[in-house]
């Protein structure tokens, strides 16, 4: 066999493997993918194509442009109060995605169990399984789609490595206040296990104050931060993410970056630069329209029949669709075909939470009000079929 059969039996995405029926077909209002749908700002945009008429064409270092990491380390003193060295604590990386595989390949040795609270972000799983260890899922739809400390310790044993720890989360929106997140470092720190924790939704927060995980009190030295400018940036194909953290994990982690992705390329990363310079104000723009289409999503699905709590973050809701009778997957189909209207299958997220969809109000207000009437029509043709 010439595949590896860790990657034989690994399962396509299913947000990807949905979306490929969407494809071609027209008038379809997608709530589906998670990406925003604002331009760049013009002056990020502008700081990029700028650096390529002055010529900068080249590699950067490794470890990414000393310009971007240390605004990055400006960034998180002045807002957070955290403190990191550019030089030795920080890499850009293709994205928090690069960010988290390269953590995992890091870390793992073989037969290491990572936890992962469920449901999360698809990729988690598998990049841990090709990088030899084991996930272990943390089911919390019994807890409102919170980790709670109980449960946590309930999966620790001898052989947990670390957690991955998503919030605001994808594909809930769940996030947690500094006390929530004070009693789940007590237990991992108490059991000597990192913290990976994925926060580039931090800055969609909406009904309180985000807190990184590493300002927590002595969490730093056990955390790896991550984070981005893919979502409140709106900047998702620029690819360029970051990791701050202890620096002998971030030299392990560069070491394997030198080899496989040399550096981000240099024009997003001098458009990064900008975005921490100038592009704030557009963030709060961006995020005060999120909420709005929260409000209005929350409420209508609920209305509707379909039970929703509220996400506290990101744009993302995950309601019940448990009363219709129809399992994710049947659900998400007929409401394609039907009323052209795309979302995901809860399936996509583990076969635990058939019964679920994640629908994302990343689309303008307009898409967003047909979208739903267009689901209300679809709730009344299937009640009418009873």
């Amino acid at each position: 066999m010439l595949i590896a059969k860790k990657v034989e039996k690994m399962q396509p995405s299913g947000i990807r493997a949905f979306f490929d029926l969407v494809l071609g077909m027209k008038d379809v209002i997608s709530l589906g993918v998670g990406e925003p749908d604002f331009v760049t700002p013009w002056q990020i945009r502008e700081a990029g194509i700028y650096s390529l008429e002055e010529g900068f064409t080249s590699y950067t270092s490794n470890k990414g442009l000393y310009k971007l990491r240390l605004g990055i380390v400006r960034y998180l003193k002045n807002r957070y109060g955290l403190v990191y060295c550019p030089d030795e604590e920080v890499l850009i990386t293709v994205g928090v995605s690069e960010g988290m595989d390269l953590a995992l390949r890091a870390l793992i040795n073989p037969g290491d169990k990572i936890l992962i609270p469920s449901p999360g972000y698809v990729s988690y799983g598998p990049i841990t399984e090709l990088s030899g260890g084991e996930p272990v899922y943390i089911d919390t739809k019994e807890d409102g789609f919170k980790l709670r400390p109980e449960k946590l310790k309930r999966f620790i044993d001898k052989k947990v490595k670390a957690i991955i720890l998503n919030y605001p989360n994808n594909p809930t929106g769940v996030s947690y206040n500094k006390e929530e997140l004070s009693r789940i470092k007590r237990i991992l720190f108490g059991h000597n296990i990192l913290c990976i924790s994925d926060e580039i939704y931090g800055d969609l927060t909406y009904d309180y104050e985000h807190t990184p995980f590493p300002t927590l009190g002595n969490a730093k030295a056990h955390t790896l931060y991550l984070n981005g400018f893919s979502k409140s940036y709106a900047m998702t194909g620029w690819r360029v993410g970051y990791v701050c953290g202890p620096k002998e994990i971030i030299a392990a982690m560069t070491k394997i970056h030198q080899y496989t992705i040399m550096c981000v390329p240099i024009t997003s990363q001098m458009a990064a630069c900008e975005a921490l310079q100038t592009g704030r104000v557009a963030v709060e723009e961006m995020k005060r329209e999120y909420k709005r289409r929260r409000e209005f999503i929350v409420d209508k699905l609920n209305a509707l029949g379909l039970d929703c709590h509220k996400p506290q973050g990101a744009f993302y809701v995950f309601p019940s669709i448990k009363k219709t009778g129809l399992n994710s997957l049947e659900f998400a189909q007929k409401l394609l075909k039907e009323e052209k209207v795309a979302v995901v299958p809860g399936t996509a997220f583990g076969n635990q939470f058939d019964g679920y969809l994640r629908m994302s109000y990343a689309t303008s207000f307009d898409n967003l009000k047909e979208a739903l009437t267009r689901i209300g029509n679809f709730l009344k043709t299937i009640r009418r079929k009873k």
